[in-house]
């Protein structure tokens, strides 16, 4: 039997994971919005905040902060579950859609949070998709998503104010 993931403890995290056998899933412009519309309704569900995002053809880049009822485990089983079950109905039949797991990395304070956004939004002028992140549209540097601000950052703020 594999071992089990420890569970992550709160915090704000980058998280990548892969579609199954790196396939190039998200370059169907109605699987790219099936996805978006699952993202953010967990988010408008209060299950996590999102503070950027870029979806790759065939991997995901997030910077989410997990509800306090939420672990990061559940949080990325939400999405890739709940985007596998939408797509699967979409598609009409079962198939495997993400690879197993993913990777992620706690975000530590202020400069490691602007980093990895720096990171995911560069991600597709890298690739050489784009020249500039604002172009990509499916990341989070293109005009009009809503994003969270990062919660450490608010209270920062707020405990400079007298």
């Amino acid at each position: 039997m594999k071992p089990g993931r420890l569970i992550s403890p709160p915090g704000t995290y980058f998280v990548t994971f892969s579609t199954w056998q790196r396939r190039r899933l998200f370059v169907v412009e109605s699987y790219v919005r099936l996805f978006l519309k699952t993202l953010y309704g967990y988010r408008r569900d209060g299950r996590y905040e999102l503070h950027a995002f870029v979806l790759m053809p065939e991997h995901v880049h997030l910077m989410l902060t997990p509800a306090m009822t939420v672990t990061l485990e559940h949080a990325i089983q939400l999405i890739k579950g709940g985007y596998s079950h939408a797509l699967g109905s979409v598609l009409g039949r079962k198939r495997e859609i993400w690879q197993r797991g993913f990777t992620d990395h706690r975000i530590r304070d202020g400069q490691d949070f602007h980093t990895h956004s720096t990171y995911i939004h560069q991600n597709p002028v890298e690739r050489t998709l784009v020249t500039d992140p604002r172009e990509y549209r499916y990341c989070s540097a293109f005009p009009g998503f809503k994003l969270d601000p990062w919660p450490s950052a608010a209270k920062a703020e707020i405990s400079k104010s007298p």
